[in-house]
């Protein structure tokens, strides 16, 4: 890993406020390598007052940039874009020296961040509306969106980049300003993505970022600013439930995408190779820390023990360990990540959980976990009701569908699901019976920058991507036009 990548973004003065880059008012902050515990470099860790100074620099922005062409705004974003690709490498080791997820992987996260800017470019210059006669006649009503304002954004560190600019590209596109605040485990990603958009054009206070270590201070700074009209956030139901109750007291637009769960069923006539294939997708990319992972697993009982056979011995071959190495498994985001997953393991064994598969760590450095395969596993079993965040796939055998719809379906969270099934019709019938916001049938990836990302019940609200997420951050606006 080549720490220069990190020179041109200068991290300890790594706050962006009306276009110009400074230190922070709480000094500097560590950010650690999991694959290695080393320190990657200093961030300006910035305060309340920082926090104060980004929504005035982006609400004194807010007019000029919502007046400003869509065409512009759709060419600024299109340029982003393109500095994203012909810089893909440097910000894949970026996110590598920082997330730990191995560079392949990296590399996937930042074509499909820039993927965002460049749907979102082409979505700003199709503004949706209404013409039409009232019912009553005499009047005539005009329906239009208009941007809703200043947008607090706040984001995880499992996808730097992608969850920085799945937020920033619709509130761009829409006309609103943003103030970004990225996970302090991973603020290198969102500060080269900053320089890029200040060299794509983007004007001076539209987009904000104050990385810092007072997350909860920062959002009640923001959420309790009458300019900040939109927050949206990726990250736990936990969290986001906090956030929501402060959201509540000024009645501020929400968006959130909360934690998943998410159910990989394999019918008995499924294609195994191809739900092999789909399992260590939706399972072990950026080694399962991710919202959208297959967290349980219902394999249908005539095929289960040939699935996890062959499951298992893929999984035995993965290789796990520093990005540098050229390994398919990175580390955990830290140690307790590690601490937390091995405890669920270990409960589920002493419950009669059985370890079936797994692969080798080979490095004592970082914080790695060992990608496993659990089979006897109790539908009722607590791990099946833990988001794991990690890679480890606990197997039901299952027999009935039924049965197997109230297992799933009584699972508080509704992010994203898999079914596999050579049966389009029954794969088709099984996803509309599942409650999720996201099911991939046939394949183990869901997200997609033109498909409406979201998830139901605690999941979380409104949805990202697509032609939702432009709505996401505009309000709905009619004239009613005396007509004779």
């Amino acid at each position: 890993m080549n720490t220069h990548d990190l020179v041109s973004i200068d991290p300890a003065h790594g706050i962006l406020i009306d276009g110009r880059w400074r230190s922070g008012g709480s000094g500097l902050f560590e950010v650690q390598n999991p694959a290695d515990r080393t320190l990657v470099d200093h961030v300006a860790d910035g305060d309340l007052r920082d926090a104060t100074c980004a929504v005035d620099a982006a609400a004194a922005a807010f007019d000029a940039w919502r007046a400003t062409a869509p065409r512009e705004r759709s060419d600024i974003l299109g340029r982003a874009f393109a500095l994203m690709h012909r810089d893909l490498d440097r910000l894949a080791t970026i996110i590598s020296l920082e997330n730990g997820k191995s560079l392949a992987d990296a590399r996937t996260e930042v074509g499909y961040a820039a993927e965002f800017f460049r749907w979102f470019a082409e979505e700003s210059v199709r503004p949706g509306g209404d013409y039409g006669s009232s019912p009553a006649g005499g009047t005539r009503t005009i329906v239009t969106h208009r941007p809703v304002g200043v947008a607090a954004l706040i984001t995880p560190w499992n996808f730097p980049a992608a969850m920085a600019t799945r937020k920033i590209a619709p509130a761009l596109a829409a006309g609103c300003t943003v103030v970004l605040r990225p996970a302090s485990e991973t603020p290198l990603t969102a500060i080269a993505v900053g320089h890029l958009l200040v060299e794509a054009g983007v004007p001076a206070g539209v987009v904000n970022i104050v990385p810092g270590t007072d997350s909860s201070g920062i959002a009640r700074t923001w959420l309790s600013d009458p300019r900040v009209r939109k927050i949206s956030f990726t990250g736990s139901t936990r969290v986001g439930t906090m956030l929501l109750k402060q959201a509540a007291d000024r009645i501020v637009n929400a968006s959130m995408e909360l934690g998943g769960n998410a159910p990989f069923v394999v019918a008995d006539d499924a294609n195994l190779d191809a739900a092999v294939a789909g399992a260590l997708l939706a399972k072990f990319r950026g080694g399962g820390q991710a919202c959208t992972a297959a967290n349980r697993f219902y394999v249908h009982a005539a095929v289960h023990d040939v699935f996890v056979a062959r499951f298992g011995r893929a999984v035995e071959a993965l290789t796990v360990g520093p990005a540098a190495s050229g390994a398919e498994i990175g580390p955990l985001i830290s140690s307790k990540a590690v601490d937390d997953l091995e405890k669920v393991v270990q409960e589920a064994v002493a419950s009669g959980a059985r370890v079936a598969h797994r692969a080798e760590v080979l490095t004592s450095a970082g914080w790695f976990y060992p990608p496993t395969v659990l089979v006897d596993v109790a539908p009722d079993a607590d791990i099946l009701e833990t988001e794991l965040f990690g890679p480890v796939a606990p197997i039901v055998r299952w027999h009935d569908e039924a049965e197997l719809m109230t297992m799933i379906n009584q699972s508080e969270m509704g992010l994203a699901s898999y079914v596999f099934s050579g049966d389009l019709h029954r794969a088709l019938r099984l996803a509309e019976g599942l409650d999720a916001g996201m099911v991939g049938v046939n394949r183990g990836l869901v997200s997609d920058p033109s498909a409406p990302f979201g998830g139901l019940k605690q999941s979380g609200l409104g949805r990202e991507g697509a032609r939702e997420g432009l709505a996401e951050f505009t309000e709905t606006q009619y004239f009613s036009v005396a007509w004779a």
